[in-house]
């Protein structure tokens, strides 16, 4: 009995000494690559128009000439109670039909305060870019008890709903105490550095996080583009698909990304 109460003793001891010995990170840089499943995509995209010749020989055609996943690479910058998150130019990006879906792009350069719970979004959907002002998204998190290692930092697994409909899978890490993350996914008690979206066939994941002291002027305002909420966002985009079907959602789902 007291062997036993010795190695829990040394157990707890143990714990406390490496939970006190735990570096928390408070700002850097993290770098992110954004991976779509091409053909899952596609594929997605036949079967809602099956009569559709066109759809299918393309889908064929891009899977003979093309890889299955297009990678993306981002930054986000962080510091204290602010992000700035930013995509890295794909100067090897080539047109092809994958281009039309506005979840395989990276439209997004926000700046987020973590504190005010406000953002500053400059959107570009197609040709047009719009200066999005508003409050950031609330997502409903159940966090779980899975685990897993990414850039090296042990994450915990959390699971939500956006969009009503749309099932997301978030790992964040919790010695980087910033509520923050790729995108407009934040709210967990960590930074955010796994997201996956298995419906979508999109994720995107941390490839190495670099703690290193980050200038004020790192946290850039986005400033280009029309001013807009996302509700009039919304309804901007609303009103000008009226007449497209089915191929407006794809339009839409990404402008709310």
């Amino acid at each position: 009995m007291k062997l036993r109460y010795a190695i829990l003793l040394l157990i707890c001891t143990m714990n406390y000494a490496m939970a006190q010995n735990a570096r928390f990170v408070n700002q850097g840089t993290i770098e992110f690559e954004k991976k779509v499943n091409a053909y899952a995509l596609l594929k997605d995209q036949a079967k809602r128009y099956p009569d559709n010749i066109w759809s299918t020989q393309a889908l064929e055609q891009y899977q003979k000439n093309n890889p299955q996943f297009k990678t993306l690479k981002s930054e986000l910058i962080f510091k204290n109670n602010q992000t700035f998150f930013n995509p890295i130019p794909d100067d090897n990006a080539t047109n092809n039909w994958l281009n039309s879906f506005g979840s395989a792009k990276q439209s997004n350069i926000i700046l987020t305060n973590l504190k005010t719970e406000t953002s500053i979004n400059q959107k570009s959907i197609y040709e047009e870019t719009y200066l999005v002002k508003d409050s950031i998204r609330k997502i409903n998190w159940k966090i779980t008890d899975e685990f897993r290692t990414i850039a090296g930092y042990d994450c915990r697994r959390a699971n939500a709903l956006i969009m009503d409909s749309i099932y997301v899978v978030a790992f964040y890490a919790e010695t980087i105490p910033v509520s923050g993350g790729p995108e407009t996914f934040s709210g967990l008690p960590g930074m955010i550095l796994g997201v996956a979206l298995p419906r979508e066939h999109i994720t995107w994941f941390a490839t190495k996080v670099s703690d290193v002291e980050v200038a004020d002027a790192q946290l850039k305002t986005p400033s280009k583009g029309k001013p807009v909420t996302k509700k009039q966002l919304s309804d901007i985009l609303k009103s000008a698909l009226k007449d497209w079907g089915n191929y407006a959602n794809d339009i839409l789902k990404s402008a709310d990304m």
